[in-house]
């Protein structure tokens, strides 16, 4: 059974930003990078331990193509995702959310 994946506020925002840089690199990059991320969370859904913890109950889902990730705690009901970030992002910035 998936548990429902459960974005923070500040998560959707990441997306938001992410999204609409890319699509100003390119039309249709922005669309592809939320694909990428839309399958991401369906793995996180189906599997969630499968994925390294990286910081006290954080774990961490790198994105195929993109360099970005997303920081997620399993939790008795839900997944939350704490943020959907670059990956040479300064890790005080997600981990400041958890």
């Amino acid at each position: 059974m998936n548990l429902p994946v459960i974005l923070r506020p500040e998560a959707e925002q990441d997306l938001v930003s992410a999204q609409a840089w890319y699509e100003q690199q390119r039309s249709d990059l922005g669309t592809e990078f939320l694909a990428r991320v839309s399958e991401a969370l369906d793995q996180i859904a189906a599997r969630p331990e499968t994925h390294g913890i990286v910081w006290l109950d954080v774990r961490f889902c790198r994105l195929r193509r993109f360099p970005y990730v997303i920081y997620y705690r399993v939790l008795a009901e839900r997944i939350e995702v704490l943020a959907v970030l670059h990956g040479s992002r300064d890790p005080t910035v997600w981990q400041s959310r958890a």
